[in-house]
């Protein structure tokens, strides 16, 4: 459902609005109840981990240390 408000009611609580419109809903500010503008949730840009890896991959990489090793003792291993 879109939302219609005046632009003194606009005016007056932008902030509320603006928190609607993150929500997802989409208001219309009208003016002696005709539309002049609307309000509306920016599109966000969903992108994979694959996405990233290749940009970092592109600017030469990652440079991580591995993880030192841990010596193993057979007798504490739980195979259950």
């Amino acid at each position: 459902m879109m939302r219609q408000v005046q632009i003194a009611h606009a005016k007056a609580h932008l902030s509320a609005l603006l928190e609607l419109v993150e929500a997802g809903e989409e208001i219309v500010i009208a003016r002696r109840g005709k539309a002049v503008a609307r309000l509306v949730p920016e599109q966000r840009v969903l992108r994979s981990a694959a996405d990233v890896l290749r940009e970092v991959w592109a600017q030469g990489g990652l440079d991580i240390d591995s993880p030192a090793e841990l010596p193993l003792d057979a007798h504490q291993i739980d195979l259950d």
